[in-house]
């Protein structure tokens, strides 16, 4: 058996959930072929045999979330009398301000209330420089080894994955092109262009990131391979590589392109790129207890009423969670609410085309879709 642990890159939003949502989603966004339940039913084609699965990723999480005797803790959730082989890991980003570097630089859902891009990219650059990361990840695995009781599961593994680049950075004609959700009519509340020197500068903090992550499966490393373990104890993926010629800003596209099967990230509302996209496959253990998911869809637009769009109270319940999808959609009430004025950039992001208000469609951006999970899933296997 094994658990997954992490953000939303290991909860696989937005994945064979086109034009509405599943009940099945709950309140941690989970989709349909993240790479952890793509694992799960490898494992269970391979055994003929239900494999444990707990699946403890959320959307939104920082290290903190993981974090043994904290309200949230994933750790804690972790039930250990169920068979344990290995775990999944996937975390850093939003610990990094990642949301808010789509929101300052690419989206600007807060229209021009969203701030400087170069504040944005300088606050994940201190971050990423400050000692704290690298203690806070150290202590994570660190704890989620003790949580599992390391010296008695000398075969037991930890799978750190990193995140890919977004871009290719040098093709000159996506220079003049934006991803910006609102009509730019005041020149501070255009969204930047995708200009090669930003899609550099945000590629350069993913690898940085990854950097940093790789460096803390070292020091684990160092730190708990015992003699009876014949693998290291934690291993890290980096999937980049496999996201070649499947970025946004390829050669001879022009963004935003919806019907680009071959983009492996998601656009705000986009669908996804993968046959079968409403299935639920999924069989997980959540907190311990069996999971009971169903394939519903559920109307795909929230109340109007809602709290999550009320501009005076959505934010701190937005920040509270981290979720990028309910951020995105209160930015977006808050500044239809200051100005009547702003229209849509484009119809994926009309409020007739029925996702205006679902926060999947907006926290989806920029994540894997499904061929890119699939990717990330095969990345895992060589790694092994």
């Amino acid at each position: 058996g094994f658990a997954a642990f992490g953000d939303s890159y290991s909860v696989g939003i937005g994945t064979g959930i086109d034009g509405g949502y599943l009940d099945s989603e709950g309140a941690c966004r989970y989709g349909q072929h993240a790479y952890p339940l793509l694992l799960h039913q490898d494992l269970n084609n391979a055994t003929a045999s239900n494999t444990s699965f707990q699946w403890l990723s959320c959307v939104g999480s920082q290290i903190a979330d993981l974090l043994s005797a904290l309200p949230s803790s994933q750790i804690d959730a972790l039930n250990t009398s169920l068979p344990l082989s290995f775990a999944t890991l996937s975390i850093g980003g939003n610990d990094l301000g990642y949301f808010d570097i789509m929101n300052a630089c690419i989206f600007r859902f807060y229209a021009w209330y969203s701030g400087p891009c170069a504040t944005a990219l300088a606050a994940a650059d201190t971050a990423l420089a400050s000692p704290l990361f690298a203690y806070h990840l150290d202590i994570l695995l660190t704890e989620l080894l003790d949580r599992v009781a390391w010296e008695k599961r000398p075969g037991f593994t930890i799978t750190v994955t990193g995140y890919a680049r977004f871009f290719n950075a040098l093709t000159p004609a996506c220079d003049d092109m934006s991803l910006g959700v609102w009509e730019g009519k005041k020149p501070s509340g255009a969204a930047p262009k995708l200009t090669r020197e930003l899609r550099a500068r945000v590629n350069g903090l993913v690898v940085a990131t990854n950097g940093k992550l790789r460096e803390a499966v070292q020091r684990a490393n160092a730190r708990f391979r015992s003699e009876a373990a014949r693998s290291p104890r934690v291993v890290f993926v980096d999937y980049d590589a496999q996201f070649e010629g499947h970025r946004f800003c390829e050669q001879g596209v022009v963004e935003p392109a919806y019907n680009r099967t071959e983009t492996w990230f998601f656009l705000v509302g986009g669908p996804d790129n993968a046959p079968d996209r409403t299935k639920d496959g999924r069989g997980a253990v959540r907190d311990g207890s069996a999971s009971s998911s169903t394939a519903v869809m559920i109307p795909n637009t929230l109340d109007p009423a809602s709290r999550l769009i009320d501009p005076q109270t959505c934010l701190a319940r937005a920040q509270k969670r981290g979720d990028w999808g309910e951020l995105a959609v209160c930015y977006m009430a808050m500044a239809s609410s200051r100005d009547a004025d702003l229209r849509p950039a484009y119809a994926e992001v009309r409020a007739q085309n029925g996702m205006w208000w679902v926060p999947t469609s907006y926290g989806k951006a920029f994540h894997p879709r499904s061929l890119g999970y699939e990717a990330i899933r095969d990345e895992i296997y060589e790694t092994w």
